[in-house]
């Protein structure tokens, strides 16, 4: 009798924790659609500036987001959206659940008064790794129908015909793990963004609540997502050109294959370390914080609009503050 009693109590534990976890993955990933859509643009010219070669990538953020407007209609800012978003209902979902759940387990309310910085950072690392790594295929086809709007510009053929056709084409000529092709510098960038945006957010808005009195509402979200943003831009960016770079590489590599012809693109990086050594000796140091502008406002409003729509939602829901 005892033994069915606490069979029924601990499957109705493992019902609400289920409950719990399923309701704010759905609720993170609510937040990133909202701000996805609104900042998506600024992630097409930031991209671009990154691969940055060519005479359409000269002249800075606007120079390059009026050229796509005139050449390719205003439409093509959002280029790349559907994968976009689709990436964001693993990634976010995975990378906010999983940090949750691990300050859970990590945090004795007992004996620290608040969640320590350094255990934030780790959480944040690791929980960014592993939500980068499963959503790595969508990464993929994300940067590779930005480029489709280049190809354009350029008057070459098209190579899909939209994110699905891009998927399957990368699938047939790649094969299943191909998908997971650049996964080590995606799950690199998304390890220290998640590291400085989450662990940031996390302690700033904490800190002003418990050390400053400030109320656990929408100015202290926006003050805090705020400081999270700029911490993520300026950590991240390095790893984002690389990443781009690598992905990018791919685009020449599947041209080749498609047409049949030798890959002879000639600035081909045998790996991350490679292409860390070969920008900065051929580009400078500081081209690995090309695209830094671009980057920052978009991520800036992109943290402020998650961070804000993330805990109102929670809010409106009934669940806990983050």
């Amino acid at each position: 009798m005892v033994s069915a009693i606490m069979n029924t109590s601990n499957q109705k534990d493992h019902s609400q924790t289920f409950k719990r976890i399923s309701t704010k993955y759905f609720l993170s990933c609510t937040a990133a659609l909202v701000a996805e859509t609104v900042t998506y643009p600024l992630d097409i010219t930031k991209t671009r500036l990154q691969i940055a070669k060519n005479k359409f990538t000269k002249g800075g953020m606007v120079q390059v987001t009026y050229d796509i407007i005139k050449r390719e209609g205003a439409m093509a800012l959002w280029t790349g959206v559907a994968p976009a978003i689709t990436r964001h209902y693993i990634y976010t979902g995975i990378r906010m659940g999983a940090y949750e759940q691990i300050r859970i387990m990590t945090f004795d309310k007992e004996k620290e008064k608040s969640f320590p910085l350094w255990k934030s950072m780790m959480c944040g690392a690791f929980s960014g790794l592993i939500a980068q790594f499963a959503a790595s295929p969508t990464d993929l086809v994300k940067v590779q129908m930005q480029m489709e709007g280049l190809r354009r510009l350029q008057n070459q053929p098209l190579r899909y015909n939209g994110a699905i056709d891009c998927f399957r084409s990368l699938y047939r000529t790649q094969g299943f793990f191909g998908l997971w092709i650049g996964w080590m510098p995606n799950c690199q960038r998304a390890a220290l963004l998640n590291m400085a945006d989450i662990a940031t957010y996390d302690n700033v808005k904490h800190g002003l609540i418990d050390n400053f009195q400030l109320k656990d509402n929408w100015l202290t979200h926006a003050i805090a997502s705020s400081c999270a943003g700029f911490a993520a831009a300026i950590v991240s960016l390095p790893s984002d050109v690389v990443k781009t770079r690598m992905m990018d590489q791919i685009r020449h590599e599947l041209d080749a294959k498609m047409m049949h012809k030798k890959n002879t693109h000639v600035d081909l990086y045998k790996g991350v370390i490679d292409c860390y050594i070969k920008i900065i000796r051929n580009e400078g140091f500081f081209s690995l914080y090309k695209g830094f502008l671009p980057s920052y406002i978009r991520m800036a409003p992109w943290s402020l609009t998650f961070w804000v729509s993330y805990e109102e939602i929670r809010k409106w829901t009934g669940a806990s503050s983050f």
